[in-house]
């Protein structure tokens, strides 16, 4: 269906290049287009174009918008995705990203149908402005929690510091966030962490986080049983009744393919997997982003070694796995260095814990399909997101912490061992029982489709001109 087919909103989505960013908001275009029968354009740079076609396979209405990556010199020639990114180039890529906003502008201003509305990534504040320039509702889309950004609002609003600028561990409370939570500064956005008063980058990102305050509407990935009390808070904080959680955004039974594309390894996965019994199997994986350090790949290989369990591990292609390790623990144990399948996994009956760094994403997929966790929170949003996981929904359990942490083999063992037995069952239960719930929330009447029918019915207000 065409654009100038459409007689209501017309939705501009404008994704951050990082996969763990643009899964969750491909899957709401998706939905919007698909359900709500929402007009779509998803504009991306050239380079991140192909990430489209999974999406526009099974959402042919909505339409690509491709536009060069801006001239940015501090940026090597050719980068336009997070992937592999190295972290000096972090901030830069947010920075970079700004420069697309008079081509947008020159877009929306030159097309037949123009948007009537935008949702776009929390790393693009700027987007704020260019829909204040166009005369349009700007809905920041958040691929974290709600309590991730609960946290991050208090962060650029009150500034808090270190009382002690040596310690990394130092204590940092939030009194305005529900039951007043207290983390370490290392937890604490590394955005947040490397802010310079008066740097250009530092102030474009404090910027851009203020920005998105003062947006329109705000858009979770997120489910209301899960994060009742921060979305409400939230609600209260921003004076609007505009904050709707519209997820998982991706249910065990979506697309296999989701983040990467189906292969002969993956097909061996779900095969390997067929000959496990129920509830049997451990996975683990880190992300997309990360590559354990030798001592920390030793270490866990030892870990799941000693525990005597079944496990598949998902081990990127530069990970050091200990070098006899596979032989030792043929049979019960299945090493991938390819891309895997990780919601299909998830969702196989043999799956019963997962050993996840805690992205949003993993964290979401694993609740939908039931499957408690094992923390292991390495940056960024992950220290949150275990919190919530371990201390408040209780549907996993605390391994160790840190980037550059190194677990205790032996601790590893129990942990798993423990997972998969008798001591794990509670929080196994529990997980399937929040596991419907988040099942229930995404179908017709439940709370997640009730916050997409309502965003909808709001964008429905803004006609296209």
């Amino acid at each position: 269906m065409a654009i100038a087919e459409f007689l209501g909103s017309h939705v501009l989505v404008i994704p951050y290049p990082a996969q763990g960013h643009m899964l969750s908001l491909l899957d709401l275009a998706h939905l919007l287009s698909s359900h709500a029968h929402v007009a779509v354009t998803v504009a991306v740079t050239t380079k991140n174009r192909p990430l489209l076609d999974p999406l526009l396979a099974r959402s042919p209405a909505i339409v690509p918008l491709v536009l060069p990556f801006p001239d940015y010199p501090a940026l090597p020639p050719g980068l336009e995705n997070s992937k592999d990114l190295q972290p000096v180039f972090f901030r830069p890529l947010i920075h970079a990203l700004a420069g697309l906003h008079d081509p947008l502008l020159r877009w929306a201003r030159s097309t037949p149908h123009p948007p009537t509305a935008i949702i776009s990534d929390f790393f693009l504040g700027w987007t704020t402005d260019l829909a204040a320039e166009l005369g349009v509702p700007r809905l920041t889309f958040s691929p974290s929690g709600a309590l991730t950004i609960a946290v991050s609002h208090v962060l650029w609003r009150r500034m808090p510091q270190r009382s002690n600028l040596d310690d990394p561990d130092c204590p940092i409370s939030f009194p305005e966030i529900p039951s007043s939570p207290v983390f370490p500064w290392r937890h604490l956005s590394m955005l947040y962490r490397t802010y310079k008063q008066g740097e250009p980058i530092s102030e474009f990102i404090k910027e851009g986080f203020l920005s998105n305050i003062a947006s329109w509407g705000f858009v979770f990935n997120t489910f209301s049983d899960l994060e009742m009390v921060y979305l409400d808070d939230l609600r209260k904080d921003l004076g609007t009744a505009r904050v709707w959680a519209v997820g998982p955004l991706a249910p065990p039974d979506g697309p296999a393919e989701r983040g990467g594309t189906s292969s002969a390894v993956a097909c061996e996965i779900m095969e390997w997997l067929d000959r496990c019994p129920d509830d049997s199997v451990v996975l683990v994986s880190f992300g997309s982003q990360r590559v354990l350090a030798p001592p920390q790949a030793e270490a866990l290989a030892a870990g799941l070694e000693r525990s005597g369990e079944r496990f598949v591990w998902c081990a990127r292609g530069e990970t050091a796995v200990p070098v006899g390790f596979e032989g030792r623990v043929a049979g019960r144990g299945l090493v991938v260095r390819e891309w895997a399948p990780q919601v299909a996994i998830l969702g196989h009956r043999a799956v019963a814990a997962f050993l996840t760094h805690c992205g949003w994403n993993s964290v979401l997929e694993a609740v939908a399909a039931g499957v408690a966790m094992l923390t292991w929170p390495m940056g960024a949003d992950q220290f949150m997101n275990a919190k919530l996981v371990v201390e408040e929904a209780g549907v996993g359990v605390a391994l160790c912490d840190g980037a550059d942490a190194v677990p205790d083999p032996d601790e590893v063992a129990r942990v798993v061992a423990e997972s998969l037995g008798e001591s794990g069952k509670e929080s196994r239960d529990r997980v399937k029982e929040l596991s419907r719930k988040a099942l229930a929330a995404v179908k017709e009447g439940g709370s997640s489709r009730g916050d997409v029918d309502e965003m909808v019915a709001e964008l429905s207000k803004f006609k296209v001109n």
